[in-house]
């Protein structure tokens, strides 16, 4: 135990390494504490970057700034019959992880993922990388990743066509 609230470490460890552009802002509970369980508040090319450091397992500018197994783990997923229960019909063969959504695709896909489209999107096979601030009518992925989804996969499908020519 480092003995220092998330904010705090989150701004060494990562914030700071990854020459971020902005401040970054964790929700704090009723004493003021911040929290890891949702609530980061940042610029969308910051949480590009942060995105980035998830598909180069932990690795930014020639530094490894935490275990690339980390990553790894993460990509693994959960219990897909256990999360099949839960009824997530948009992403029926996912799995959920340590805050992350697999969805156990032939690209490896994995997000992270907010209310109102908020959405860092991970193609590993694509080397891409999404960060989406959004605002759309409905604040359920579920009413958006129909559209959202298949947007991503279209993307990566070109990305993936281009690099074979």
């Amino acid at each position: 135990m480092s003995g220092k609230v998330i904010s705090e470490l989150m701004s060494e460890r990562l914030w700071q390494r990854l020459g971020t552009e902005q401040d970054a802002y964790y929700m704090v509970d009723a004493l003021g504490t911040p929290f890891a369980g949702g609530g980061l508040s940042a610029g969308l090319r910051d949480m590009a970057r942060l995105g980035q450091l998830m598909l180069d397992e932990g690795q930014h500018d020639g530094a490894q700034l935490f275990p690339a197994e980390v990553v790894r783990t993460i990509r693994a997923g959960s219990d897909k019959q256990a999360f099949e229960k839960a009824g997530y019909q948009t992403l029926s063969r996912g799995s959920y992880r340590a805050m992350w959504w697999m969805l156990h695709n032939a690209n490896g896909a994995f997000a992270a993922r907010g209310v109102l489209g908020q959405t860092l999107y991970i193609i590993p096979t694509a080397e891409m990388v999404i960060a989406r601030f959004a605002s759309p009518p409905s604040v359920r992925n579920a009413d958006n990743d129909p559209t959202s989804l298949p947007a991503y996969q279209a993307l990566a499908d070109h990305l993936l066509e281009k690099a074979k020519r």
